[in-house]
């Protein structure tokens, strides 16, 4: 409907009227005029283009046809002809000529009111009736300019606020796109889900739209209104879905489109009642080797929403609660996969944890569709954020953390390598809890090829994202590789299965910083020597990772979660060149195992060397007592700091 500079155009046609029209400005067609936003109700500038059939050619008429906001048809209210001309030549001339799907709104305008005593309104109404493009009619006097201005914000508020997507005369009622929108606005505004806006809740919607809350008084004048026309439309004191979208009914009804417009538009509705794809798509930049995390106000939002829905309060969702979480998307986003993808309760409902894991892993791998989500559930506004953009925090170049020897990151991305058959799909299934008898009732056409939750590194709280690699070795990509740890996964009880991790790791990650780590699956089973040059702890040992970790799924109770502390620790420190032994990260023999050889202890001990040792250790120096003094004295200070750092690391625990 509107050009990129908001400027409103009209055509305005005099019919038959042309030559009287002449006589009255001289020429035979009216010079283009701008109307400043300044001088408008609507503060919108407005582009008046006037049209001659004696001067101009169709041709001329078509392309202003095509470029205009809304026409306004004029016609005399003293000669019949000129009104019959208005169905019989122009309203076709111009349906025509537009497209069916954008069809441009028309205003009536009957010119010479100050000739006649009578109006030409009950002729004209039939006319309204048959056309739903045409917004209004006015009635005017070009002679004493009686409701010239209203002519024209008339003509602005039909390309600002159109009836037609809005409201159907012949059925007297909205038309179903809007009720649509509206039940939307009305479900994201009832913040805790009963069915019924309470007057914080109205005046929260209030704010919003129209930024200034409502008096007690004027809240319970608008129930009132609907009470007396509508038996459930107030419910405990509060409006229901039925008494919001009648008022909004009689809000059009009464020409106030324009209240409407204001919440559909605030909402993040398009001329079209479709959402505004600026609305569902902020800017954000992502620079390269940079990811994506949720951060703590969008997690806050998204805890907000699913208490919203635990009806229950079984800190998880039915299925019956899932449909309702999503009744304000245009589609089911999450399929069954997702349940295979993020913890469960028993019954294979969607846990609380399961429910953020999923949001997590939305926003690390496609942050867009994260963005699209988050403007469905209207986090901008109930938020009262600029965009969903501002949820999104972009984590810094990796390249900088290893620089740093630290991160802020919140998520570790592991992508899982393995020969077919070695035990991948149950590895990531364990990371769930499910043990092999659950993940035996996982459908096939069900499966997932990732897996997140969460894990501790150092009592910090991490999410860990678990990605099952297609097992072609020819065809891995960027993204196969792009990940914070390698696990490599070959099955115990298959003499063939190991060759295969070799393999991945001498081609894509002999020569990376990735750090990796060798899985050995199935180790319930017999354990056969694996046909290759070396033995899985020899070719470990070689090549400077960690030994082989035992791992099996196929127990009573859960799988054990030791193993993917492991990962999230090295994933999280990959300069440490960690060696715990049990895996459990957490004991005094890991705690000291990791302080010892981190790099940090190295760098420490290398500088206190130098302090103590000055530059240079001659022949000479090494025969003094004043050497040994220092030397003395440095071991004493390194004790007692390695000493003090030890006890930090084991006060959280």
């Amino acid at each position: 409907m509107f050009h990129a500079n908001r400027f409103t155009e009209l055509v305005v046609d005099a019919g038959e009227d042309a030559q009287d029209v002449r006589i009255l400005l001289v020429p035979y067609r009216a010079e283009e005029i701008t109307i400043p936003a300044d001088v408008t109700p609507e503060r919108v500038p407005t582009h008046i283009v006037d049209y001659s059939e004696a001067e101009q050619t169709d041709e001329q008429l078509f392309q202003e046809i095509s470029k205009a906001n809304v026409i306004c048809i004029v016609y005399s209210v003293n000669n019949k002809k000129s009104i019959e001309k208005v169905t019989s030549h122009w309203i076709p001339l111009i349906t025509e000529n537009t497209d069916k799907d954008s069809r441009v709104p028309l205003i009536l305008v009957g010119n010479k009111s100050d000739l006649v005593e009578h109006s030409s309104m009950e002729t004209i109404l039939p006319i309204m009736n048959q056309y739903s493009e045409i917004e209004t009619c006015v009635e005017c006097s070009a002679k004493n300019l009686k409701n010239i201005s209203e002519l024209f914000y008339y003509a602005q508020k039909a390309v600002l606020h159109p009836t037609g997507p809005l409201y159907c005369p012949e059925k007297k009622d909205m038309k179903p796109l809007c009720v649509k929108a509206l039940t939307r606005i009305f479900k994201v505004s009832d913040l805790d889900n009963d069915g019924i806006l309470n007057d914080n809740e109205l005046n929260f919607f209030q704010r919003t739209c129209f930024n200034t809350p409502l008096e007690p008084q004027a809240l319970e004048d608008v129930k009132n209104v609907v009470r007396k026309n509508l038996n459930d439309g107030v419910c405990d004191n509060g409006l229901t879905l039925k008494g919001f979208l009648f008022l909004h009914t009689l809000f059009i009804q009464r020409g106030r489109h324009e209240t409407t417009w204001t919440v559909l538009r605030r909402f993040g509705y398009d001329d079209d009642l479709e959402l505004n794809q600026d609305y569902l798509f902020p800017p954000l930049k992502i620079p390269p080797d940079c990811t994506t995390e949720l951060n703590h106000n969008a997690y806050l939002f998204l805890q907000s929403i699913f208490d919203k829905h635990d009806k229950d309060r079984d800190c998880a969702l039915s299925p019956e609660e899932l449909r309702d979480l999503f009744d304000v998307f245009p589609y089911m986003p999450w399929g069954p996969d997702v349940n295979n993808t993020v913890c469960t309760n028993d019954q294979g409902w969607i846990t609380y944890q399961g429910y953020l894991s999923q949001w997590t892993l939305t926003t690390y791998l496609d942050v867009q569709r994260c963005l699209e989500y988050l403007g469905y559930l209207g986090y901008s506004i109930i938020a009262e954020q600029e965009s969903q953009a501002s949820g999104i925090t972009v984590t810094r170049d990796k390249k900088i953390d290893l620089q740093k020897k630290q991160t802020q990151r919140s998520v570790f991305r592991c992508n899982v390598f393995g020969d077919i058959g070695s035990g991948k799909s149950g590895f990531l299934q364990a990371f769930l809890g499910r043990d092999l008898m659950r993940q035996k009732m996982i459908r096939e056409e069900h499966r997932s090829y990732y897996a997140i939750s969460t894990t501790y590194v150092y009592g910090q709280e991490k999410y860990l994202l678990l990605h099952e690699v297609f097992p072609d070795i020819d065809y891995l990509s960027d993204a196969d590789m792009a990940c914070d740890i390698v696990c490599l996964i070959y099955d115990v009880s298959n003499p063939y299965s190991f060759e295969y991790c070799a393999k991945v790791f001498k081609q894509y990650f002999m020569d990376s910083k990735t750090p990796c780590m060798m899985i050995a699956a199935k180790s319930d089973l017999p354990e056969i020597k694996q046909m290759y040059g070396c033995s899985p702890l020899e070719f470990c040992r070689r090549h400077k990772m960690p030994p082989p970790q035992s791992f099996t799924c196929n127990t009573a109770a859960a799988p054990s979660r030791d193993i993917y502390t492991k990962l999230a620790t090295m994933a999280m420190y990959p300069h440490a060149r960690l060696r715990c032994m049990c895996t459990c990260n957490r004991c005094t023999f890991c705690l000291c195992q990791n302080f010892l050889n981190s790099e940090l202890l190295q760098t420490v001990r290398a500088k206190l060397y130098a302090v103590v040792l000055r530059r240079h250790v001659s022949q000479a120096d090494l025969k003094s007592s004043t050497f040994w003094l220092r030397a003395s004295v440095g071991a004493t200070v390194f004790a007692v700091l390695g000493f003090t750092m030890y006890r930090v690391l084991l006060k959280p625990r």
